[in-house]
């Protein structure tokens, strides 16, 4: 447990999926942060295209071990990649299935002209479209904006 000289401080932790070693996410676990992260990044279709190190299935995995076996488990995604809508909604379902209770959407954004090209700038209206149905599905947060990223109002993500 993570103690110190502020004990009021909280402490969300990103992580990747370890290749799947439990153990290793275990370590993370008993570090005793408030929220663990795990970042799917995008739709089961797409994980090949956008996450060269990381499976779709294993990312899951890993969300549902850290909902088992801590207080509170977040993921996020990223809107523009030539995801549908359908998709969106089944990765919303993957994510809940796994326990996972705060959820990310924020529109992708190609960080240099090698990676990834954009591939539309979804709406404003899109994204509180997600957010409703999310929570709908039984999120207790989606953030979910253009300029969302995985830390959005991450303070408010410890009580989810």
């Amino acid at each position: 447990e993570v103690k110190g000289v502020n004990p009021e401080t909280q402490i969300e932790v990103l992580i990747p999926d370890f290749r799947g070693k439990e153990e290793l996410i275990q370590q993370v676990i008993d570090a005793g942060p408030d929220v663990v992260s795990h970042n799917l990044e995008t739709v089961e279709r797409l994980t090949p295209f956008v996450r060269f190190a990381s499976k779709y299935r294993r990312s899951l995995n890993t969300i549902r071990y850290i909902a088992e076996n801590h207080k509170v488990a977040k993921s996020g995604i990223m809107l523009g990649l030539g995801e549908t809508k359908d998709e969106v909604l089944q990765t919303m379902d993957d994510l809940r299935e796994v326990g996972c209770k705060v959820m990310t959407i924020g529109q992708y954004l190609a960080p240099t002209a090698a990676h990834m090209p954009v591939e539309e700038y979804i709406k404003p209206e899109q994204f509180a479209e997600y957010r409703e149905i999310g929570l709908e599905k039984g999120f207790s947060f989606v953030e979910s904006s253009p300029l969302v990223r995985s830390s959005y109002r991450a303070e408010q993500h410890v009580n989810a």
